[in-house]
């Protein structure tokens, strides 16, 4: 560490920073009250007022990232990977899938995608992975600089474009890559299975030791991991309450409110922040307010959320009485909370991180779909055809007809992009989701 570079941390982020992300937030509390004093009728709640902690967490998040070089190592992550053993030797995670996300919601991904496309990478990608290496390969900032990795970390349990997409990366940048390659699951988990992951794990300890410049503390691991399993069991309870009806939080709010389980789930910060969000959705069921302020449908989302038509699909749906109160996408990264365990971090570890919905069959995620519909009272499935997540789309055709014929609940595809706004035709979408709702209104 450079002294200049710990003066610039302490003030830029440490003082400066962190004071005007607060000020920022009390602002935003600030308008979300003045919005539910003002907006007594609309269709759709106003937000919840811990969204506004949420943006703060997260930009506080991404401003220690821009003061980091010369302060602290920087790891660049993929979404299913076991970083608690990155946390625990004090690297900052970088998790490009959530840049991309955030460029996605603003509009910005586009820009991106142009970028890689024009290096030769094909429209046919992930907008993720197109997103982020077009980031990389122009130096522009779209929606906020994220600092040089020290160290990629990726694992293949969500795709295997991430192993591509990273030795890309690891090309580019000049830097190590640590990789962990997880067998796909068509049933629970082998012993062997999971000795393979879990010396894979043992395996890249080392190379992240000497990348950070300092020994594994296993006390601080366990304590990483006591607190990515608490705040796992927020998020599912969280995500529970929206088994009520009305159900006081939809799943637009769980894709608005998902990222410090992504990003910072091991961070004693976020568990708070869960806390805090659950007792609010608590206040909402006990007095009774809907996400949906006349919820008549209830309905399951598959796949990843469409980042820049968020506000729309939310609003559209909602001037029906439609309420989307559940996503397969927020919920996998709840439901293998109780696999976690403390005192035995690095074999949990790996039986976690094989587990995760995309490493798993589609009659396994046809079934978890099934066990939602008839937890969360389902009227409907609404499945995102995602062009550039073709792992998530798999079999998505065969899973609509089964939910329809065996479980008999109305279901179709809307096809889209999660990212990459050239994929999606607005009028096309709502004149397909206004037959969608009539349908399922005549089986009521």
């Amino acid at each position: 560490m450079t002294l200049p570079a710990q003066i610039t941390y302490a003030m830029g982020y440490g003082l400066v920073g962190r004071a005007a992300l607060w000020r920022q937030r009390r602002k935003e509390e600030r308008a979300i009250r003045a919005r539910w004093e003002r907006e007594q009728d609309g269709a759709v709640a106003p937000p919840l007022l811990a969204s506004a902690r949420m943006k703060e967490l997260m930009s506080r998040h991404y401003l220690q990232a821009r003061y980091a070089p010369g302060v602290r190592k920087v790891a660049w992550v993929t979404s299913g990977a076991p970083v608690e053993v990155l946390q625990a030797l004090d690297f900052l995670l970088i998790y490009p899938e959530n840049h991309a996300a955030l460029c996605g919601a603003r509009r910005k991904a586009v820009d991106m995608c142009v970028e890689a496309e024009h290096a030769g990478y094909s429209r046919d990608l992930c907008s993720y992975a197109r997103t982020d290496i077009g980031t990389a390969l122009s130096g522009k900032a779209p929606v906020t600089r994220i600092p040089k990795p020290d160290l990629l970390f990726c694992c293949t349990n969500i795709c295997q474009t991430v192993l591509y997409w990273y030795r890309v990366l690891a090309h580019h940048f000049e830097v190590p890559l640590v990789l962990i390659d997880t067998p796909f699951l068509f049933e629970a988990a082998q012993p062997h299975q999971v000795e393979y992951v879990k010396q894979q794990i043992e395996a890249a300890i080392p190379v992240a030791e000497r990348v950070a410049g300092r020994q594994l503390s296993f006390p601080r691991l366990r304590q990483i991991v006591a607190s990515s399993r608490q705040a796992s069991e927020l998020w599912l309870a969280v995500l529970n309450r929206a088994q009520h009806r009305p159900a006081p939080i939809s799943a637009f709010d769980g894709f608005i409110n998902m990222g410090p389980i992504v990003d910072l789930r091991g961070e004693p910060e976020t568990v708070r922040f869960y806390e805090t969000l659950l007792a609010e959705v608590d206040q909402r069921i006990a007095a009774g307010i809907g996400a949906v302020r006349n919820e008549r449908l209830r309905v399951l989302w598959d796949n990843l959320p469409i980042w820049y038509r968020i506000g729309w699909l939310s609003g559209l749906l909602a001037k029906r009485g439609v309420s989307i109160v559940a996503s397969d996408y927020t919920y996998a990264w709840g439901e293998l909370a109780p696999m976690m365990d403390p005192e035995r971090p690095i074999e949990s570890a790996a039986q976690v991180y094989l587990h995760p919905i995309l490493n798993r069959s589609t009659g396994e995620k046809l079934r978890s779909m099934r066990r939602m519909v008839q937890d969360f009272h389902c009227d409907g499935v609404i499945l995102h055809s995602d062009r550039s997540c073709k792992p998530y789309s798999l079999g998505q055709i065969a899973q609509r007809d089964r939910l329809a014929n065996d479980v008999g609940v109305p279901s179709f595809l809307l096809e889209a992009d999660h990212s990459d706004s050239r994929a999606f035709s607005e009028e096309q979408a709502g004149n397909r989701l206004e037959a969608f709702v009539e349908l399922m209104e005549m089986r009521q």
